[in-house]
């Protein structure tokens, strides 16, 4: 890897940051200031790699020359996105829709090259599936408040472990950065970590 290269964390996630710390990456963070609408007529897919873009493009206006990274997650249950609850009834009410069922978990990810313009965009999904839960689970759950700002209201990394019953692809693609994309992704802007 180039050591000259600033790699930039476009992200105020302190799990993207750990994430990324795994890598042996040196780089900065600097968080997206990007409004995200989860309203717009696109895919999921679609969805999760043009925020990625636009909270990287936010980003690299303030670089002459850095790789920015910017990363957006959101869970789907049938065709319907559910973003990060603000509330507990909120939380309640995703938990109750994703109990016992299997859900998809979206992270669209974008590598930007500052300098050059150069930009990729890729989306990794993983499904998880959700044990049976009891009202009193839930509700016991969402009083720990780790489901608040989570998308999908749970922490695959926290106590949510406990909730889930199988998963299939990417782990840290659910915590919020798909690791084994993201380096296939740096290695076409000169950035190895292996």
């Amino acid at each position: 890897m180039h050591e000259k290269i600033t790699i930039i964390l476009a992200s105020a996630s302190p799990r993207r940051k750990e994430l990324l710390t795994l890598t042996g990456l040196k780089f900065e963070v600097d968080p997206a200031d990007y409004a995200e609408d989860m309203n717009l007529e696109l895919s999921p897919h679609e969805l999760a790699r043009f925020l990625s873009l636009e909270k990287a493009k936010s980003v690299a206006g303030k670089y002459g020359d850095a790789i920015i990274i910017a990363a957006d997650t959101f869970v789907v249950m049938g065709g319907k996105i559910l973003g990060k609850p603000h509330a507990q009834d909120e939380a309640k009410r995703m938990l109750g829709l994703l109990e016992g069922r299997t859900h998809s978990v979206i992270t669209g990810f974008t590598i930007l090259d500052a300098g050059m313009g150069k930009k990729l965009s890729r989306s990794v999904e993983t499904r998880v599936t959700f044990r049976k839960l009891t009202e009193k689970e839930i509700d016991t759950y969402v009083k720990t408040k780790e489901p608040l700002d989570k998308a999908g209201a749970y922490a695959i990394q926290g106590l949510g472990s406990v909730l889930i019953k199988g998963i299939e692809g990417d782990y840290f693609n659910v915590i919020g950065l798909p690791l084994c994309a993201l380096a296939e992704g740096l290695k076409e802007f000169g950035v190895r970590i292996l």
